[in-house]
C-alpha cells in the first residue's frame, strides 16, 4: 500500500514517538540521504539505523505540535514541531548529561519516491540546545 507524503511523514514520526526505529526505517529507502542538524551527510539505512542507535543511547525525545506540509505532486514534504527531550548520557563533543530537559522548535524537510522517504533533513537551534543543557 502506497501512502501519500503527508501520511508517510505521520507515520515516521508516529514510529519516532513510539521508539519504533525498525518501523521508521521501513519508511526510508535503501539509499536515504540524511543531513544532520550541523553535521554531515550520511546515506543509507544502515548509516540511518546507526545514527537512531546513538540518538536512543543518548536521548529520550518525543516530537509534539507535529504540522506536516506536502507538495501536490508528494516528491516534497516538511514538517514543523516541537521536540521535548531528556539528555541520559554525555554525547562526544557535547556538554555533560545529567538528564537535562530541554524544548526546541525543529523543521524537517523531507524527498518522497516510490512511496519511500529518500532524504531527511533536520534543523535546529544548537546553540539554544546547548543552553538549555547548560554548556
Amino acid at each position: 500500500m502506497a501512502f501519500s507524503a503527508a501520511e508517510l511523514l505521520t507515520r515516521y514520526y508516529a514510529a519516532f514517538n513510539a521508539g519504533d526505529w525498525e518501523g521508521m526505517l521501513a519508511l526510508l529507502s535503501d539509499d536515504v540521504r540524511h543531513d544532520i542538524n550541523e553535521g554531515e551527510t550520511q546515506r543509507g539505512k544502515d548509516a540511518f539505523r546507526a545514527f537512531l542507535a546513538r540518538m536512543d543511547a543518548h536521548y529520550r525525545e518525543q516530537a509534539h505540535d507535529l504540522v506536516v506540509m506536502a507538495t501536490p505532486d508528494g516528491t516534497r514534504a516538511a514538517a514543523e514541531f516541537t521536540i521535548h527531550g531528556e539528555y541520559l548520557r554525555t554525547d562526544e563533543g557535547l556538554p555533560e548529561a545529567r538528564a537535562q530537559r530541554y524544548v526546541l522548535p525543529v523543521g524537517a524537510f523531507f524527498e518522497v519516491r516510490g512511496g519511500l522517504i529518500t532524504r531527511v533533513t533536520n534543523l535546529y537551534n544548537l546553540a539554544d540546545w546547548t543552553r538549555q543543557v547548560g554548556g
